[in-house]
């Protein structure tokens, strides 16, 4: 390949990526436009459900009953808008070294009294030597938090999510283990896929945006899993390199 068609490449690359960006502003911006009506709608429903709270006669429960139809599908729709603009926005993330441990340690704190509610029990095997990783704690926390919640809708009858650390040859990982109802070969073939979901109500959009932010810490997320026998997400991170007394950050994709 020649100079010239280097360049022409790296011009068409350019070129796409900045189209995607524009493409990406354009739909945020739909969705904030759509926000606003979708709102009036919402407050003018709640005055139009007051009105009709004490229905008696048939004509008022029907008028009342497809008030309620509307709500409903008012919520799902704000559901979808907030889970696309998480999806679509461009993030900025603020790593810090952090301690993987530690952070499992707060979220499961956090969830555990919902664990209990839904009788499953937590599990934790952390090895106590992790090295250092690269974290922006907060937006991590929120991907590993959909995971877990996931896992608590795959277990409606309670059961156990397993969560285990360990190191590996480029860094650490990070394995998530429910009993729950496990998916087929087909459904987890396209669960990364935006818009993709089993779940009625669902968006289809909590998974690839779990995935756009672990892959934007230089890691990867892969699942296994087996009908009527659970699921488990693997989450690989590079770890911070020693050269010397001074700390060498991994190579993190925004």
């Amino acid at each position: 390949m020649d100079h010239d068609e280097s360049i022409t490449e790296k011009q068409l690359r350019e070129r796409l990526a900045e189209q995607y960006a524009q493409i990406a502003r354009l739909t945020g911006s739909l969705a904030h436009e759509i926000k606003n009506p979708l709102s009036t709608i919402v407050l003018n429903m709640e005055l139009l459900a007051e009105d009709f709270e004490k229905a008696e006669t048939p004509r008022e429960k029907r008028i009342s009953a497809k008030i309620q139809m509307v709500q409903r599908e008012c919520r799902r729709l704000q559901s979808i808008l907030d889970d696309f603009l998480s999806y679509a926005k461009v993030r900025r993330f603020n790593f810090e070294p952090s301690d993987l441990n530690e952070e499992l340690r707060k979220l499961l704190d956090f969830f555990r009294p919902k664990a209990e509610e839904s009788e499953i029990e937590i599990i934790p095997y952390l090895r106590s030597d992790l090295p250092t990783v690269l974290l922006d704690r907060e937006q991590f926390r929120g991907a590993l938090l959909n995971l877990i919640l996931n896992a608590q809708q795959a277990m409606p009858d309670g059961g156990q999510l397993v969560v285990a650390t360990d190191t590996t040859s480029r860094g650490v990982c990070l394995h998530l283990i429910d009993t729950g109802c496990g998916m087929d070969e087909k459904t987890l073939a396209r669960i990364f896929e935006a818009f993709y979901s089993t779940k009625p109500g669902g968006t289809g959009l909590g998974l690839p945006t779990t995935g756009k932010i672990i892959e934007a810490h230089g890691g990867t997320i892969t699942c296994q899993s087996e009908v009527g026998r659970g699921t488990r997400f693997t989450i690989e991170l590079p770890t911070l390199r020693r050269l010397g007394d001074e700390l060498v950050e991994p190579e993190a994709r925004g």
